[in-house]
């Protein structure tokens, strides 16, 4: 791995014009590039910093710039008296209707929730138009801190009819494992993508410094008959999740 780093760097710095990059700089760039071609995989150690530093005959002060900034950007994690790691990254693709539950078992992750809310009450004026109800009509309200492990990645906020989801205890991690007992999984999705800075609030649920960049999702989903089945506001953290979508030409 540290072999991997040297070559990148040198290779960088032989590429360079005759105005070199400051070294930080070409550091950052040549371990961002190795992990992007796989040589360094999430949750691989990096080497440490007085190995980096001898290594490439650079000072610990230019290395420790380098890391920052990519701890920083989400791409490395620093864990006291541990060491600096290649940061856990969830790529989601837009193009499959899975639920979050479902996207951090296939990746051998462990999905639980903190609940802050599990009940039922009337729907709201955003609520009654979001899923087409009469007002005065019955939902069940679910706010949430979606964790990976230890974790939390995710708030989430969602409403479904009662009558589609008439007991919301059962909704223990899954909310689509818990709509297919009762026969009422959805089929299919909308969904609005926003970049977001979360607040002090959140930042301090998602263990993150305030003002840190994150993504909101706000989505749709329908059974085959048209009827919305769940309306759902979630804030991901944009340091862990990468949301892929697929495009292709007519």
């Amino acid at each position: 791995m540290e072999s991997a780093l040297v070559s990148e760097y040198q290779r960088l710095y032989s590429a360079a014009e005759s105005r070199q990059p400051l070294a930080y700089l070409r550091l950052r760039h040549a371990i961002r590039n190795v992990i992007d071609q796989g040589v360094m995989e999430a949750g691989h150690a990096l080497p440490s910093e007085r190995d980096l530093a001898k290594a490439l005959a650079l000072s610990r002060v230019t290395v420790r710039k380098a890391i920052g900034g990519l701890v920083e950007d989400g791409l490395l994690t620093q864990r006291h008296g541990a060491g600096t790691f290649i940061a856990e990254r969830i790529v989601k693709p837009l193009s499959r209707m899975t639920s979050f539950t479902e996207d951090l078992r296939a990746r051998g992750l462990n999905p639980r929730s903190e609940f802050f809310e599990r009940s039922i009450g009337e729907v709201t004026p955003e609520e009654a138009m979001a899923m087409n109800l009469s007002p005065g009509a019955q939902v069940v309200r679910l706010h949430r801190l979606r964790y990976a492990g230890d974790e939390p990645l995710a708030i989430e906020r969602s409403a479904v009819p009662l009558a589609l989801l008439p007991d919301p205890s059962v909704v223990v991690d899954s909310l689509y494992e818990a709509l297919d007992t009762f026969g009422h999984r959805p089929r299919r999705a909308l969904q609005r993508l926003r970049a977001v800075v979360f607040g002090a609030a959140q930042a301090r649920l998602l263990r993150l410094p305030t003002g840190s960049a994150g993504l909101n999702i706000e989505r749709r989903s329908f059974l085959d008959d048209g009827r919305v089945v769940e309306f759902t506001c979630s804030w991901y953290r944009g340091d862990i999740y990468d949301f892929v979508a697929e495009l292709q030409s007519e």
